[in-house]
């Protein structure tokens, strides 16, 4: 290995930081002073650098939960090889990782937040009481300061006399961060929004390199029709031939009753459908109920399993979008319309309810030619099963940090599954923190 492509390799190597990952996570400091030994060591590192940019450090299959979206595939060895005999390490590399709007913009606030990590601590907020709208607190300048170092206002200027008051402009960015956590933005600065403001630059930065080694795992050219659903922050995107056609709100699983990431398409829509309720809903929710409360739900027994008739009670609403998976994940409507306005709609069973499911499944049906055959099915009152000409891949992510009309958004990370990724990428694991928990709502559905 000549000098040049060694220079070349290591300047690739100091670029990690970048991408939210460590350097020393592929070579350290002081490489061998033997040539033979040194070429290996830098080519062994270049390599499993390499393999990080195209597919991901750490493999999302052996985190102990189930994951089926499809990954990227890439000869990394023949890549460098090649990048190598034209004379093109640096252009290679850079070619690797995702090349899109997103994760330029995860990265540029990743490296944005490492710098201000590395600066002066902010000052811890105490906890107290509540501060409401209008109210004066002495916390109310380190406030402040903590929402202007992690991007929810403009930082002070130079000779601004700070201020005690927790005026308007202070108001709307706590809302905004209330928001972003799932709570409800009230602009009520309680405990669970100082520990949010608390958390700081480096725990956003930590979230950052999360996400971004989460969108190293997916394929580089995925379907060009298609749906994203991201659990994370619990909304959709709908791809058509290319073309972004919709997005949406949705509620996804609970805590304990996570959403998997799951690759699955949706094969056929369902007017009407029944609800087969799953044993384990049955076991931990319905066994106990009398006679009176099934029948009122509209519930009976069929062949020794509950079952939920079509109508305006059944937990599946007046469409179910049906996908190959062993787990019964699917999208569907829902009777219980208010969960859609909660900025936290981590509420169901595992399955994904979508918002106005059926103008959605109208637009969906449309798009593949089948609106008369499904519109049809509407019009009868009973379950009615539509096959579509072509199945529309489905994939199911959990992103904690993502782009939304050109901004970088962070959100709780309500299932806790941010720190095992970032545990394989490094970082120190994190003492656990107890998972919320929520109320159904008004509907027991999957």
């Amino acid at each position: 290995m000549g000098r040049e492509t060694q220079a070349a390799l290591l300047e690739v190597l100091d670029k990690a930081p970048t991408h939210g990952l460590r350097r020393d996570l592929f070579i350290k400091d002081g490489l061998p002073k033997d040539r033979g030994e040194r070429d290996a060591a830098l080519t062994a590192a270049a390599l499993r650098y390499a393999s990080a940019l195209a597919r991901g450090y750490v493999d999302p299959t052996r985190l102990g939960r189930i994951y089926t979206v499809p990954r990227p595939k890439a000869d990394v060895a023949a890549g460098l090889a090649s990048a190598v005999e034209q004379g093109d390490v640096g252009g290679w590399f850079d070619s690797l990782a995702p090349q899109t709007d997103e994760y330029r913009a995860l990265s540029g606030a990743f490296v944005r937040y490492l710098r201000l990590a590395d600066g002066p601590e902010a000052e811890p907020i105490p906890a107290g009481k509540a501060i409401k709208p209008g109210e004066s607190d002495a916390r109310i300048r380190a406030i402040v300061r903590s929402l202007a170092m992690i991007g929810y206002l403009p930082a002070p200027e130079a000779g601004t006399a700070p201020s005690e008051r927790y005026a308007p402009a202070i108001v709307a960015a706590v809302r905004r961060l209330q928001a972003d956590y799932g709570a409800e933005p009230d602009g009520v600065i309680g405990k669970a929004t100082i520990e949010a403001l608390n958390r700081g630059p480096g725990d956003r930065a930590r979230q950052l390199a999360v996400n971004l080694e989460r969108l190293r795992w997916l394929e580089r050219n995925p379907p060009p029709t298609r749906i994203d659903v991201n659990t994370g922050g619990a909304y959709l995107d709908y791809w058509r031939d290319g073309q972004h056609r919709d997005h949406r709100r949705v509620v996804v699983g609970q805590p304990d009753w996570e959403t998997p990431e799951l690759g699955s398409p949706i094969f056929q829509l369902v007017a009407h459908p029944y609800w087969r309720v799953p044993d384990s809903i049955y076991k931990d929710e319905l066994a106990g109920k009398s006679r009176a409360y099934l029948a009122a739900q509209q519930m009976e027994y069929r062949n020794g399993r509950l079952v939920q008739l079509p109508g305006p009670k059944n937990a599946l609403g007046e469409i179910k979008f049906d996908m190959r998976n062993d787990q019964l994940i699917y999208l569907r409507d829902t009777p219980a319309k208010a969960l859609f306005a909660h900025p936290e709609r981590h509420r169901s069973h595992g399955c994904v309810r979508v918002q106005n499911a059926v103008d959605f499944g109208l637009l969906v049906a449309g798009d593949d030619g089948i609106l008369p055959k499904f519109q049809e099915g509407l019009m009868k009152l009973d379950e009615t099963f539509v096959k579509m000409k072509t199945q529309v891949p489905v994939r199911l992510m959990y992103r904690t940090a993502f782009l939304e009309d050109g901004q970088v958004r962070l959100v709780e990370d309500v299932y806790r599954w941010d720190d095992e990724v970032a545990y394989g990428l490094g970082y120190l694991r994190r003492p656990p923190r107890e998972r919320p928990k929520h109320e159904l709502g008004v509907d027991v559905g999957p």
